[in-house]
C-alpha cells in the first residue's frame, strides 16, 4: 500500500507569502520596515511568524530610511519588496499598474520580478548578495499580487543557502608601497575618514595608523567616531584649514563629491596628492586624478599600509609647523564657538543649545541629525566616540531621514545594546517631513529623545510679534516669506498626544532640566522643543558651504 504520510506531505501546500518570508529568514533578514496593505499584508504576517521583527511605519519614505540605516548599522541589505498588479491584468490598467521593475533599475543594484513562486528564493538570495557585495546598495524585488496567496506544493520550493559574506579584497602590493612612500614624504599630511571606513569596520586599523604615525585626521559626517572625536589628532575644528593646505590626503572610504568640495581649488592646493582607498573601482579618480589608488576592503587595505609602514620605523613629527598651524586654528575656532555658546541673551543661539546638550550626552549614545544649520553646527559640537553611532542626511542632504534613522538605531540598540539612547536632533522644518513617525516611536516605546531646534522657519524665521505685524496688512500667502513657519509651534505636543513626554524650553536652565529628566526616564520617549533666536546663524566661515544664495 502507498505511504499515506508521504502522500500527505507531497500534497502539502504553501503560500507565496510564506515562501517570501522563509526566503528572507534564510538570508538572515532580521527586520522589516513597512506599511501594509493589499497585496503585502500577508507577507508581513508570515515574516513575524518566523521571528522576523516587523516595524510598521506611517510613511513609505520613513520605512525606506529606516531600512537603509539598518543596512548600515548591521551590514545587512536594504531590500525593497513591492507588491504589483496581478499578472493576468497587465496592460489592462490594473490597480496601481506601473513598470516598477524597470523604474527601479535606475536606482538599484538589482531589480527583478520572480517568474514563479518557485523562483522567489533564488531571486531574493541574489538581491541580498547584490546589495552587500562591492559598494553596498539597495535592491528591489517585485511581487505580483496573485503570488501572495497562491498555493504551490511545498516540495517544489528549494530555498537557497544564506549567501556568503562579501569577499575581502586587497590592494596591489606595488600600489601599497607607493602609497606608503607618498605618506612618508608628506610635509603636511591629512587622513580623511569617510562613511565607507565605518561600514567596513576599519576602526581598529585606522586608529592604529593615526596613533602609531601621529597623523592628523578629519572625519566626514558619518565617519565621526571611527576614531573618537575627542582624540588629540582629530582636526575637525580646523577643517577648512586642514583641507586647504594639506599636501597629501589619504581618503578612507570618502568620496570627492560636494561634501569634500570635489577635491578642487580654492578649497585644496592645486598640486595636492590624493591617495584613494575605496571598495568601488568606479569611484577612483572622480574629479581629481589621484597619486595612488588602493582598491579593496578598507580595513584590509589599511592593515596592508600598516605592514608596509612598519618595515621602516617612522612617524610624522608631532611638533611640526603643520601641526602647529592646525592646533592654532583649532584653538581659535573653538574659542569663537565657546564665545557664542556662552552668550546669555534669549532666545538662545545654536551654539548655546548644542554646548548644553553635549554636556549631558551619554558617550555611547547614537546621534541622529538633520536640518540645515541644526545639522551643520551640531556636527561640530556634538561628539561621537564610537563608530557607526552617527546618522545624518549624508551625501544627498535629504530632509526627512531623521526619525526613520532614529527608529532603526533604536531597534538595533534595544536588541544588541540595551540601555543605549538615540538622540535625534531635528531642525523644525526637517521634523515636519516625517513628524508622524512620533506615533511609531511611541507605539514601540523606543529609547529615543527628539530635540527639535526651533527657529520658526527654514534656515530662518520670524518671532511672534513680527508675524502678527505682517498679517495685519495682507493674507499670509502674499506676505509671509517662503522660509517662514508658524512661530512658537508646540511640536512637543505631538509627542504627548501619543503618550510620550514633551517639553517646551526657552532657556538654558529649562533645556538642562528637561534633558536630564528625559535621560533619567527610561520608560518612554521624549521630545524637547527648543526655542532659539529665529535669525540665528553659523559663526563666520572661511568658505561658503555650497552655492551662495542671494537672499
Amino acid at each position: 500500500m502507498p505511504d499515506s504520510n508521504f502522500a500527505e506531505r507531497s500534497e502539502e501546500q504553501v503560500s507565496g507569502a510564506k515562501v517570501i518570508a522563509q526566503a528572507l529568514k534564510t538570508q538572515d533578514v532580521e527586520y522589516i520596515f513597512g506599511i501594509v496593505g493589499i497585496p503585502v499584508t500577508e507577507i508581513a504576517i508570515a515574516a513575524q511568524q518566523l521571528g522576523i521583527k516587523y516595524i510598521g511605519m506611517r510613511n513609505e519614505q520613513a520605512a525606506c530610511y529606516a531600512a537603509s540605516a539598518i543596512g548600515y548599522l548591521t551590514s545587512r541589505p536594504l531590500l525593497v519588496i513591492g507588491g504589483s498588479s496581478e499578472r493576468n491584468q497587465e496592460t489592462m490598467g490594473a490597480f496601481q499598474e506601473f513598470p516598477q521593475v524597470e523604474a527601479c533599475r535606475l536606482y538599484t543594484k538589482f531589480s527583478a520580478r520572480p517568474s514563479s513562486i518557485e523562483a522567489i528564493p533564488f531571486v531574493i538570495e541574489k538581491a541580498v548578495r547584490s546589495s552587500i557585495y562591492g559598494r553596498p546598495g539597495a535592491c528591489y524585488v517585485d511581487i505580483p499580487a496573485d503570488f501572495v496567496n497562491l498555493q504551490v506544493n511545498v516540495n517544489s520550493i528549494k530555498y537557497m543557502e544564506r549567501c556568503m559574506s562579501p569577499p575581502i579584497s586587497m590592494a596591489e602590493t606595488s600600489a601599497v608601497c607607493t602609497a606608503a612612500s607618498v605618506i612618508r614624504n608628506a610635509k603636511q599630511p591629512l587622513l580623511i575618514i569617510g562613511k565607507g571606513a565605518a561600514y567596513a569596520h576599519a576602526e581598529e586599523s585606522i586608529k592604529k595608523l593615526v596613533e602609531q604615525y601621529k597623523l592628523p585626521f578629519l572625519p566626514t559626517p558619518m565617519g565621526k567616531g571611527v576614531v573618537p572625536d575627542n582624540h588629540p589628532y582629530c582636526v575637525g575644528a580646523a577643517r577648512s584649514r586642514a583641507l586647504q593646505f594639506a599636501d597629501v590626503i589619504v581618503l578612507f572610504g570618502a568620496r570627492l563629491n560636494w561634501i569634500l568640495h570635489f577635491g578642487l581649488p580654492p578649497r585644496y592646493q592645486p598640486d595636492v596628492k590624493f591617495i584613494q582607498v575605496d571598495i568601488c573601482a568606479e569611484e577612483l579618480g572622480n574629479n581629481v586624478k589621484p597619486a595612488v589608488t588602493l582598491l579593496g576592503n578598507i580595513h584590509a587595505v589599511t592593515k596592508q599600509l600598516l605592514e608596509e609602514l612598519d618595515k621602516t620605523p617612522w612617524q610624522y613629527p608631532p611638533e611640526s609647523k603643520w601641526w602647529k598651524t592646525l592646533r592654532e586654528k583649532m584653538k581659535s575656532n573653538e574659542a569663537a564657538s565657546k564665545e557664542l555658546a556662552s552668550k546669555k541673551s534669549l532666545p538662545m543661539n545654536y551654539y548655546t543649545v548644542f554646548y548644553h546638550v553635549q554636556e549631558q550626552l551619554p558617550r555611547d549614545c547614537f546621534v541622529v541629525s538633520e536640518g540645515a544649520n541644526t545639522m551643520d553646527i551640531g556636527r561640530t559640537v556634538l561628539q561621537n566616540y564610537l563608530p557607526r553611532h552617527r546618522l545624518d542626511a549624508g551625501t544627498f542632504g535629504t530632509m526627512g531621514v531623521g526619525l526613520g534613522f532614529a527608529i532603526a538605531a533604536a531597534v538595533v540598540a534595544k536588541d544588541r545594546s540595551p540601555g543605549q539612547w538615540i538622540i535625534c536632533v531635528e531642525g523644525d522644518s526637517a521634523f515636519g517631513f516625517s513628524g508622524m513617525e512620533v506615533e511609531t516611536i511611541c507605539r514601540y516605546n523606543l529609547p529615543i529623545i527628539l530635540l527639535v531646534v526651533n527657529n520658526n522657519g527654514i534656515y530662518q524665521g520670524f518671532d511672534t510679534d513680527t508675524w502678527k505685524e505682517m498679517l495685519k496688512f495682507q493674507d499670509a500667502t502674499a506676505v509671509v516669506p517662503p522660509m517662514c513657519l508658524l512661530p512658537n509651534s508646540h511640536y512637543e505636543q505631538v509627542m504627548t498626544a501619543f503618550g510620550g513626554k514633551g517639553y517646551f524650553v526657552q532657556t538654558p536652565e529649562e533645556l538642562q532640566k528637561s534633558l536630564r529628566q528625559s535621560l533619567a526616564d527610561t520608560t518612554k520617549p521624549s521630545l524637547i522643543n527648543i526655542m532659539i533666536e529665529p535669525q540665528a546663524t553659523r559663526k563666520a566661515q572661511d568658505f561658503h558651504w555650497l552655492t551662495r544664495s542671494n537672499m
